[in-house]
This record gives C-alpha cells, structure tokens and sequence, in this order.
C-alpha cells in the first residue's frame, strides 16, 4: 500500500537513527516500528538497571533515624511555643 505520512521531527531524527543503525532503508524502518508497536503478540524487552553493593553500613542508621526523629519533635516544640 502506498500513502504519505508526515513525521513529527523527533519521530523522523529517530527513524533515521534506527535507519543508519541497522542499514534498513526508510520503508523497511517505518514498517519495522509499526509492526512491532502493533503487534501484541511481540514481547517487549524489560529494561534492566544494575545494581551494586554498596557494602555494610558505615554507621548504625537506627540511631540516625530516632536523631532526626528528636530534632524534629524539637522544632515542632519551638514552633508551638512561639505560636505559628
């Protein structure tokens, strides 16, 4: 079937990226993208971020928590003494 589209720049910058990475011509890159995006039954592929041990903490987070916790319940007691 033959028709005219008109591409939005972004969408054209992307086929002609996807055109010089895999040596398709601009007809074999647009039906590319629509049969994948239109067809169900193609799995997506999972985006996979890394991730690293950072190691043992370097201090007990416990007592970081109830720190702030105090300076916190400090700063509301001030604030109600001063009436805001």
């Amino acid at each position: 079937m033959r028709t005219t589209i008109t591409l939005d720049s972004d969408v054209e910058a992307l086929l002609k990226k996807l055109m010089r990475e895999r040596g398709l011509s601009f007809k074999e890159a647009v039906n590319s993208c629509l049969r994948d995006s239109l067809n169900p039954s193609v799995p997506r592929v999972d985006y996979v971020i890394p991730t690293f041990d950072l190691g043992a903490p370097a201090f007990d987070v416990v007592h970081a928590f109830r720190l702030a916790s105090d300076l916190e319940d400090e700063e509301t007691a001030r604030e109600m003494s001063v009436g805001r």
